[in-house]
């Protein structure tokens, strides 16, 4: 039985003191599921969150790695870094990375390689812009950025993938996803996988919503029988919400 999860992407907010405080208010939540909880902070302070939650069961994980050992590559963080300080876990393909930092599908299929290479698991994110749904082609344009990353792997590597979609003509464009919509594209993704692996490996990829999930909307989102739970943006900067949207399952 496939696995819900909760993921908390604090992208470029909160420093160590901010991380600290965050961390604690989470603590002090409980939770009434059996949904895995992950926290993302930035990568300054994953070593302190690390060690703070290490005796909890909410995971830390990290935003973003390069696809290389180690090398000439200024600012980056390897897999093996990340393995160093015991995270396990890493985000790739977030549309943020796609837009500002021009990753392609190409290189997203390497650092998709050197994750799963050191045994890591990876929250691989995509999701069409305003443009492509506009245009009718947010099919055409989620199919070809799974296969272009993911479809040259073998099928036991899907053990070690979370599927992410992400709706970027609905996040800060004043467009609203339905909940049907939702599930729409996520039965698409899983059909997709299904035509390439097969059905049973589709029905075991966590298919993760991150479409401005919030408390008011996570349980009607998270009811949908294709949608595996949440990547949450904003709302995982506060500790109440964040596990309003948990225990919405």
């Amino acid at each position: 039985m496939r696995k819900q999860i909760v993921a908390g992407n604090w992208k470029m907010n909160n420093d160590l003191a901010q991380t600290e405080s965050l961390i604690t208010a989470l603590k002090n939540q409980t939770k009434t599921t059996d949904a895995e909880v992950m926290v993302a902070p930035t990568a300054t302070n994953l070593w302190a969150a690390y060690n703070a939650l290490r005796q909890s069961n909410i995971e830390v994980v990290a935003q973003n790695m390069h696809f290389a050992e180690n090398g000439a590559y200024t600012g980056e963080i390897s897999a093996s870094m990340l393995k160093s300080i015991g995270i396990n876990t890493v985000i790739l393909g977030h549309s943020e990375r796609r837009e500002y930092f021009n990753e392609t599908d190409e290189l997203l299929a390497k650092k998709v390689d050197a994750a799963l290479a050191k045994g890591m698991r990876v929250i691989f994110c995509f999701g069409e812009e305003l443009a492509d749904r506009k245009a009718g082609n947010e099919e055409a344009v989620v199919g070809n950025q799974i296969k272009n990353a993911l479809f040259h792997l073998g099928a036991a590597a899907f053990q070690n993938i979370v599927l992410a979609y992400e709706p970027v003509w609905a996040i800060g464009t004043g467009e609203t996803a339905s909940p049907e919509q939702a599930q729409d594209m996520h039965a698409f993704i899983r059909k997709t996988l299904a035509d390439k692996y097969g059905n049973d490996i589709a029905e075991e990829v966590s298919i993760l919503y991150g479409g401005s999930v919030k408390p008011a909307n996570a349980e009607e989102i998270f009811s949908k029988p294709d949608v595996d739970g949440g990547l949450i943006g904003g709302a995982s900067l506060n500790a109440e919400d964040f596990f309003a949207i948990v225990n919405a399952f």
